[in-house]
């Protein structure tokens, strides 16, 4: 901070001379904006060597100066968007999500929006979820869902809206893991009451993953887990009919000769496509 002795004037009220002093201090401390002079294509280029070297705290305020230069031109709308993916690389997914929606928003005819969708998708499906499972050992299912459900929902708005956008072909691939893995955080659940002799309980969980959930390899261990609670009732009609179907719907099922293992590994089977 710039301070300044005051010494009395002749002739120059008191005033006046803190006036000059703060003026001073004032100058001294201005920050100078290096981009004054640039041209919205020069500031275009920086931003993009600074994401490009993974420097993307320096990129996001350059995309935001662009904006402003450019405002109600594709290059602002472009650099919102990577704005946006900037955000993203850089784990701040709730900014990336909200400069997403807000494009979404104000250009709902824009020739990206199905980009725009997609990475949308993206910042919650990675959004610590512990969907790379390969990497923390902890999968979706045991974790916070609403994530993965909004990833979801964006992931299936691109779809619908775009079907032959290049990228449907993943976003579909991501909402099969997501439901996967959604229906499994069910059966966590029914397990862990299974484990605790919360028989009633533990059917009404994997009844609830076979009722909201269709074709998920989720399904196969609900399936047992009703088996085996009914069994654990003494329930046995109900035990007996519910192992019919568990012979009809898995003929190969590992759990009626092996019984329930440690949980699957639910990502891995997907994530060799991406």
């Amino acid at each position: 901070m710039f301070f300044a002795k005051l010494s009395v004037v002749p002739g120059v009220p008191l005033f006046i001379a803190v006036i000059a002093a703060l003026s001073l201090s004032a100058c001294a401390t201005k920050v100078v904006d290096p981009t004054a002079n640039w041209s919205p294509n020069k500031i275009y280029a920086e931003a993009k060597d600074e994401a490009q070297a993974g420097s993307y705290d320096k990129a996001i305020p350059l995309f935001e100066k662009l904006q402003g230069r450019a405002a109600g031109t594709p290059l602002a709308q472009q650099a919102e968007l990577e704005k946006a993916y900037a955000q993203y690389k850089s784990r701040d997914n709730a900014q990336a999500a909200a400069t997403l929606d807000r494009f979404i928003r104000l250009h709902p005819a824009s020739s990206a929006l199905d980009y725009a969708l997609y990475l949308k998708g993206l910042t919650n499906f990675n959004d610590d979820l512990g969907l790379f499972s390969f990497i923390s050992r902890q999968d979706l299912a045991e974790r916070d869902q609403k994530a993965a459900k909004e990833s979801f929902d964006s992931f299936k708005e691109l779809v619908s809206r775009f079907p032959d956008s290049k990228y449907s072909p993943d976003a579909r691939l991501r909402m099969t893991y997501i439901v996967n893995a959604l229906a499994q955080s069910e059966v966590h659940v029914a397990r862990y009451y299974y484990s605790r002799g919360a028989y009633v309980a533990a059917i009404n969980r994997a009844q609830t993953a076979i009722t909201d959930y269709r074709d998920v390899p989720a399904l196969e261990e609900a399936t047992y887990i009703i088996y085996k609670s009914y069994d654990a009732l003494g329930m046995n009609q109900l035990r007996d009919d519910t192992l019919r179907v568990m012979e009809k719907s898995y003929p190969r099922s590992n759990y009626l000769s092996q019984g329930m293992s440690p949980v699957k590994d639910v990502s891995k089977a997907w994530y060799k496509f991406w």
